[in-house]
């Protein structure tokens, strides 16, 4: 009698496709260390992780803050800040790239520059408040940042009132713009879709819209909450960039993403005497109460399943 007795080799490529499978999808990100745990690269990482992604973090840079404000903002030079990308780029297969504030227009260059050369890969952009910033390098981040790194965006993530002020500094009408005026805006420089949240409401509501500049693709309506937090932006297009990246198409992966916020918002901390946390990894703690509180979320309009395009590698 013949045995067929499996070469080692063969057992290693077996065990390599198997753990591919299994493999939880690689996000990269390039956003500023956050030594406080509100928001940064602490809320990317621990929203990727928590969503089933594999979060690659590229610090572009740190801040000094507390749980309250930001003082000050200590930028990594951009040779560094490709270093370490290039490294990472070179070694695993990155299903999606966030970016969030990343520090100076020179940094800005250099991850347009490498957005371009993995075009396939979609971007997602998130817009941070700078108020805390001085005005003058506000001006020049927000110049360089819609000059060269919206024509590699896929989503534009970000509040109303910054967007607002950002792509659409002129607005002259009485009313508020809505989400499709702002995508118009967004989409002047290539980007395909923006997502915009805290559109305020009657009655104590907001509102997060996903638009492109042709239509309203989707949106989900939130109670307020009577307390201030820090790091939600963050969160969300983290969580939206790690379940883009897990292959949901970019309707559900939007839906997917606000619900995890609101309950990471619902189940919010204040671990020191600033602000209030998002709790990333509540599912980890114990249930204390009955999941009545587990309702689906108030939507007016289901965001429906599409497939987003890679973006376009233009400056």
């Amino acid at each position: 009698m013949t045995t067929n007795t499996p070469l080692s080799s063969d057992i290693a490529d077996i065990a390599d496709e198997a753990m591919d499978e299994a493999s939880p999808a690689c996000v990269l990100v390039f956003n500023a260390s956050d030594p406080s745990g509100a928001g940064g690269l602490t809320a990317d990482i621990s929203t990727i992780a928590s969503v089933g992604g594999h979060p690659i973090a590229v610090v572009t840079g740190a801040y000094a803050r507390d749980t309250a404000e930001i003082f000050a903002h200590f930028g990594f030079d951009d040779e560094a800040v490709t270093e370490q990308a290039r490294a990472v780029l070179e070694d695993l297969p990155v299903q999606a790239i966030k970016v969030g504030f990343v520090g100076s227009p020179e940094n800005i260059s250099a991850i347009a520059e490498i957005t371009t050369d993995y075009d396939e890969v979609p971007v997602i952009a998130y817009m941070p408040n700078l108020s805390w910033w001085q005005d003058d390098l506000i001006d020049q981040y927000l110049d360089a940042f819609r000059e060269l790194l919206l024509p590699q965006t896929s989503v534009l993530v970000g509040n109303h009132s910054t967007l607002w002020r950002w792509l659409l500094p002129d607005w002259k009408s009485d009313r508020s713009p809505t989400a499709r005026d702002i995508a118009r805006a967004a989409a002047e420089m290539g980007v395909p879709y923006t997502l915009v949240t805290g559109i305020p409401l009657p009655e104590q509501f907001v509102e997060n819209v996903l638009a492109s500049p042709q239509t309203v693709l989707g949106s989900v309506k939130f109670e307020l909450f009577d307390a201030t937090f820090s790091g939600a932006g963050d969160t969300l297009s983290a969580a939206l960039t790690a379940l883009v990246a897990s292959g949901n198409d970019l309707g559900e992966a939007t839906s997917e993403a606000l619900s995890y916020l609101d309950r990471c918002l619902d189940a919010g901390f204040r671990p020191g005497m600033g602000h209030i946390i998002p709790d990333r990894m509540f599912w980890a703690q114990p249930d204390d109460e009955d999941d009545d509180e587990d309702e689906p979320l108030d939507e007016t309009l289901a965001i429906e399943g599409f497939v987003m395009p890679p973006h376009d590698t233009k400056h």
